[in-house]
């Protein structure tokens, strides 16, 4: 009796650590399932990038405050600190201007830890991105809210303000004084001024000073609302980041030019900042052996582009950066494929099929890369090895009819003839193409000594422009009021696919009797219906008789779909229907 009290407590203990490692299993899922998520869900780039993005974008709120704040400040000097409300507007945007701080603060330690080389928690990072992004939406939201009381404060602060303290010959030399620059232009609300904030950004973001461009730019943005500025301030400041061309900078213009599409998907300038999002993943291209992200997302952006735009004026250079594009993704795929095949004839791996599939990808997917005539023959080798000569053969054959002076032509042709499959004649109108352009030698190593890829891309930004100052877009749109040209405006996007077959009229025979009532009128004006062809139905042997004395109904056919239901009532007799067994006789 005992014994068996004893293997029954065993029993028990070795069931509930069992429920416990099970436990611990399903714990340890569920923490990676979430990491993974979370690793989805980060921003690209490496963490010193990403650490440089969030100090670009903490300092840009920060100045937007100090603005706002000076404003403020300015509009109501009596008000003490001690009888503000957490209504208040400045107690709000004081607030929003610690917790900048704050976190600009946390975001400095991890760069010096960065910098230093010490380990550091990736998920600080994470969390830190997440406190930027929700601090950005919080200080936009508090701007827009306050510009109410920095407008109505105008009046008080235009007569009432103190004189402003000149900053002198070393104070200037240090950089002081930056943010008073523009304190009473960016801190009154007046009719108007949105214009003179335009220009003076304009002139500033020509000069490069492209942190002060971008804080009038935003002013705007915050505290003019109903401007007609607006969305070329928001597009101006996304070509700041773009004209100044660092990995930072780029990261962040990509961001801006989605905003601006994300609120303005209609406007004239669609395609080009389209295009312009594509050329910001073009610049940021590595060589073929190494990270292909940006030049993936470069073809999605092109490819969506000329979907969304089919009649662009900017079609040309669109083919023109969608060839470049494919040129490095084809290349990456014949450098896999060739690694693979290595393998391969080494010994490693036991078939070649991670290399055909490389070179088929090119062939499908890749027709102008200047190495498809390569891929072609070593596709068709790979299948000779798993002996299977008929595919083999229709790439062999592929080179001699279509790439007559290639140098895997001799080779191809060898293939064939031991194969045992047929030898086609070139086509006559490559018989005297010319092989295409590969890079050369230095060329090469140029490339790989730079380590990026030589690419066409346009570096001026959609409405500024580095050279062609006086009729760049930017340019013209304040000559017109912040109004843009008429020849800029593309062709609408499509918003709907085409029908997957094509629906013809059916035509009605002469001697079809005309409908005998004003409903089946209606119904012939919006249907158009095909009649039953006379005869037996299809299926049986005797045509069925109709009932003595009974109307004869009109020719009618079931369309493909039932039509919508009409609430004028027919008043012709619809027969009832009977259903004719295979051989032909009534039940």
């Amino acid at each position: 009796m005992r014994f068996c009290r004893s293997m029954t407590y065993a029993v028990c203990a070795l069931l509930a650590l069992s429920s416990a490692s099970v436990n611990v299993i399903f714990a340890q899922g569920g923490q990676t399932t979430g990491g993974q998520q979370q690793a989805r869900a980060q921003s690209e780039g490496s963490p010193v990038q990403r650490i440089s993005v969030m100090l670009s974008r903490l300092d840009g709120l920060r100045r937007s405050l100090n603005s706002a704040l000076a404003n403020l400040n300015s509009s109501d000097r009596s008000t003490s600190g001690e009888n503000q409300s957490a209504d208040d507007p400045r107690t709000r945007l004081r607030g929003l201007e610690r917790e900048v701080a704050s976190i600009t603060s946390e975001v400095n330690d991890l760069r010096g830890r960065a910098e230093r080389a010490e380990k550091y928690d990736a998920t600080q990072l994470d969390k830190l991105e997440t406190s930027v992004a929700d601090i950005n939406e919080r200080v936009q939201g508090g701007l827009r809210a306050t510009a109410g009381e920095r407008r109505s404060g105008d009046a008080g602060a235009s007569t009432g303000s103190p004189k402003k303290k000149k900053t002198g010959f070393f104070g200037r030399i240090l950089g002081r004084g930056g943010d008073d620059k523009y304190a009473e232009l960016t801190g009154a609300v007046a009719p108007g001024r949105d214009r003179e904030l335009f220009e003076t950004a304009t002139r500033v973001a020509r000069k490069s000073n492209y942190d002060e461009a971008r804080l009038l730019y935003n002013t705007i943005v915050t505290t003019y609302p109903e401007s007609i500025y607006l969305p070329l301030a928001k597009l101006a400041a996304a070509d700041t980041f773009y004209l100044e061309g660092t990995t930072s900078a780029l990261i962040q213009a990509s961001a801006a030019y989605r905003d601006w599409l994300t609120f303005f998907p209609t406007d004239p300038l669609a395609d080009d900042v389209m295009l312009k999002l594509a050329e910001v993943e073009m610049r940021q291209m590595g060589l073929p052996d190494r990270d292909i992200s940006h030049a993936r997302k470069a073809e999605q952006q092109l490819k969506v582009l000329l979907q969304q735009f089919p009649d662009t004026a900017l079609r040309p250079e669109v083919n023109t950066r969608l060839s470049e594009t494919q040129e490095n993704l084809a290349m990456y795929n014949l450098k896999v494929g060739n690694f693979y095949y290595d393998r391969y004839t080494r010994g490693v791996a036991p078939n070649p099929r991670g290399a055909q599939s490389r070179y088929r990808e090119i062939i499908e997917k890749y027709p102008n890369f200047t190495y498809y005539d390569a891929a072609l023959f070593r596709l068709g080798v790979t299948y000779v090895q798993e002996e299977e000569p008929d595919e083999a053969a229709k790439y062999f054959q592929q080179i001699l009819r279509n790439y007559p002076n290639s140098e895997y032509t001799e080779k191809a042709r060898e293939q064939l003839e031991a194969i045992g499959a047929p030898v086609p004649q070139p086509d006559p109108k490559r018989a005297n193409e010319a092989p295409p352009e590969r890079p050369s030698l230095t060329e090469k190593i140029f490339t790989e000594v730079l380590g990026r890829v030589s690419v066409t891309v346009n570096k001026d930004g959609v409405l500024i422009s580095r050279d062609n100052e006086d009729s760049d877009l930017i340019a013209q749109a304040i000559s017109r009021g912040g109004k843009l040209p008429d020849n800029t405006t593309p062709t609408a996007p499509i918003q709907r696919r085409p029908p997957a077959r094509n629906i013809a009229p059916a035509q009605r025979p002469a001697n079809t009797a005309p409908a005998t009532n004003n409903a089946d009128a209606n119904n012939t004006n919006r249907v158009t219906i095909q009649p039953t062809q006379p005869g037996p139905p299809t299926g049986s042997n005797t045509a069925p008789q109709a009932a003595p004395g009974a109307a004869t109904p009109p020719p009618t056919a079931t369309p493909p779909s039932t039509p919508p239901a009409t609430n004028t009532p027919s008043t012709t007799p619809t027969p009832t229907p009977t259903n004719t067994p295979p051989n032909g006789t009534r039940p």
